[in-house]
């Protein structure tokens, strides 16, 4: 048992000195960029996160930095990348850092599990592939390596599953380079041993491991779970002109995208007597109105399905105080979610 144990870990660590991808955090691995890069990872792409990544380290190179920066500064440079609540916490976490760690990451996974949006996944990769320490990081990718070597088939969503697989890995951990073989079981996940297409079974180092492929069902694994319907929410957004300003209004400070700027909008779909009756609630008097754009976007558990109107205000009416005017031109520099996209790139002439 031991020496199955001692070659798939030889396996992994020699496919990962051939074959490990190039990524930017891996070129300059400082504790702060593997902590940036899996906060960045957390439900997005590596394609996606690559550039996401150099901007903001470009802007914000240090953990004293970005604890000094803005709220607009941050945003912006996170703005598209979604859940916001991420770059939120590592801003929080980078306070704390500055002020008690002397602006350092800790090296143990329980202390950087204090930290704000830091959880057991987390702490795991920053502790092995950053510091060294022999800690397992049991993402989506080594799950389904795992389920597949083992043939697990029970559900992962409670703490029986949770274990089995925690279990699994660490007891497969080597003695020395944790992190090369967390970041090498990352690769396989991604490249080989596939989530959502038939895995690559015929190249893959760890086949000859691999209990779910000597029955010749890997797709099997890991066990399918139904998934919650999402939530259809309709919504009426409003595209508000005075002369060559448009609209914002802040979102509520708890919830989805809580905080974060928006056209003004509200629930159910609006008719266009609905929404001049609307807008004269809220002390707005429009001049024109005219059917805005339609869109529908999709978050994890929600979809947003918008329906919009165009309104020219008369300017003499507008109370300037309580609202948040901008410059239509100017809306490229301010952070707003991607749901907002479509009506932002059509003021911007996109």
């Amino acid at each position: 048992m031991t020496d199955n144990i001692n070659r798939l870990a030889d396996k992994v660590l020699a496919y990962y000195q051939e074959h490990r991808r190039t990524l930017p955090w891996r070129e300059n691995p400082l504790p702060y960029h593997i902590w940036l890069s899996e906060i960045m990872l957390q439900q997005t792409r590596v394609d996606t996160v690559i550039p996401y990544f150099e901007r903001f380290t470009l802007a914000l190179p240090t953990i004293q930095r970005l604890a000094e920066a803005s709220e607009d500064e941050l945003l912006k440079l996170w703005e598209g990348l979604g859940y916001y609540s991420r770059v939120r916490n590592l801003q929080k976490s980078a306070k704390i850092l500055v002020s008690e760690y002397n602006g350092e990451l800790p090296s143990s996974k329980s202390e950087l599990m204090k930290l704000p949006g830091i959880g057991a996944y987390t702490a795991g990769a920053i502790a092995s592939i950053a510091f060294g320490q022999k800690e397992s990081a049991v993402d989506g990718n080594l799950i389904r390596i795992g389920t597949r070597l083992t043939a697990y088939s029970g559900p992962l969503t409670n703490a029986e599953g949770k274990k089995a697989m925690e279990s699994f890995w660490t007891s497969h951990l080597p003695e020395q380079s944790a992190g090369d073989f967390n970041q090498a079981l990352m690769d396989i996940g991604a490249t080989i041993c596939l989530p959502n297409a038939q895995p690559l079974c015929l190249i893959c180092p760890l086949r000859e491991f691999c209990k779910a492929h000597a029955q010749g069902n890997p797709t099997d694994y890991p066990a399918k779970e139904l998934k919650k319907k999402r939530k259809i929410e309709r919504k009426t957004l409003f595209v508000l002109r005075k002369d060559s300003l448009v609209l914002l209004e802040k979102r509520e400070a708890r919830g989805l995208l809580a905080g974060l700027l928006q056209f003004p909008m509200t629930d159910g779909y609006l008719s266009e007597d609905e929404a001049l009756s609307y807008l004269q609630g809220r002390s707005l008097h429009p001049l024109r109105i005219k059917s805005g754009l339609r869109s529908k976007h999709i978050f994890s558990h929600i979809e947003w399905h918008i329906r919009s109107w165009e309104i020219q205000l008369d300017p003499f009416l507008v109370q300037e105080e309580d609202l948040l005017w901008i410059e239509a031109a100017d809306l490229d520099r301010i952070a707003l979610p991607t749901a907002f996209a479509p009506w932002r790139n059509q003021l911007l002439g996109l």
